[in-house]
């Protein structure tokens, strides 16, 4: 893949096939090294299953990995997605969460093949399973199989005719609240940022988040327009955020003109983000 873009140094919002991107974790990592960039954070959602595979990559391909996390939560009826980096993957705590979450994305898949069939369109719980190569199942892997089967002609027509919110087999998903999401990261010794804020306008909700641990803002994003850039960057200099940034890359299908390192951010913040993280651990293990 050859980029028309001047591309930033580190991506750090990126899925893989761990939950719904298109790549495996090495293959992402193999595109990141063959584009130039120096890192990448494996930011899947509920799951930490990538981070091994990526990791493993990553030095094989000289590139810098942050094992991260996308937690979907919610807040007055908006999706506020916390981004965590640098966790500890042994984390009694976070992976007895993880496991809670998975089951919550199980039953919401079956109950929304359920209201399909009602629709006509049975599919089998097994078939979307093979489409999710991870342990995090979600509606894209659903909508695929529509795909698959001629239902529809895109996964953005999926989610409009279907899936999708206020679409006839939508399910509502369990969800954290963004409190709980920051405070499992901060347990799990990682650095808590909020994601995309400029596209549900979250700027209310900053100082209460700040409260519970939050600390950085995803400034640059691929929904991210000019003025929602200005905005959160100047929220995160006032409040003394980390500022960070990435694609939320999860393949061409998925997410069309979507490409990795095309919105990032410099190794400086990756730095900041790792001794952020030290600095946290070594908190914890002062209040212990």
């Amino acid at each position: 893949m050859v980029s028309t873009f001047t591309l930033y140094e580190a991506d750090l919002h990126c899925h893989t096939t761990a939950s719904d991107g298109l790549l495996t974790p090495t293959e992402l990592v193999r595109l990141v090294a063959e584009l130039g960039l120096k890192a990448v954070a494996i930011t899947d959602h509920d799951t930490i299953q990538g981070w091994e595979e990526a990791v493993d990559a990553g030095l094989n391909y000289q590139i810098q990995v942050l094992r991260g996390i996308e937690l979907n939560t919610n807040w007055r009826g908006k999706e506020v997605h916390i981004l965590g980096y640098e966790l500890d993957g042994s984390s009694n705590y976070l992976n007895q969460k993880l496991k809670g979450l998975g089951e919550a994305r199980v039953h919401r898949m079956l109950e929304i093949l359920a209201r399909l069939a009602t629709l006509g369109i049975v599919i089998s719980e097994d078939e979307v399973r093979q489409f999710a190569q991870g342990e995090s199942i979600g509606r894209p892997h659903i909508a695929q199989v529509l795909l698959k089967h001629g239902f529809i002609r895109s996964i953005k027509e999926g989610f409009e005719r279907y899936i999708g919110m206020g679409a006839p087999a939508y399910v509502p998903r369990y969800k954290l609240t963004p409190e709980e999401g920051i405070e499992l990261v901060r347990k799990a010794q990682g650095v808590a940022v909020l994601a995309h804020p400029g596209i549900q306008q979250l700027e209310e909700g900053i100082p209460d988040w700040i409260q519970v641990g939050l600390q950085g803002i995803e400034v640059w994003h691929s929904e991210h327009k000019l003025e929602d850039v200005k905005r959160y960057g100047t929220l995160a200099e006032h409040y003394d955020l980390l500022t960070t940034g990435g694609s939320d890359f999860h393949g061409e299908a998925q997410k069309p003109g979507v490409q990795v390192g095309r919105w990032g951010v410099s190794l400086d913040v990756v730095e900041q983000i790792l001794s952020r993280a030290k600095q946290n651990r070594w908190n914890l293990d002062r209040e212990c």
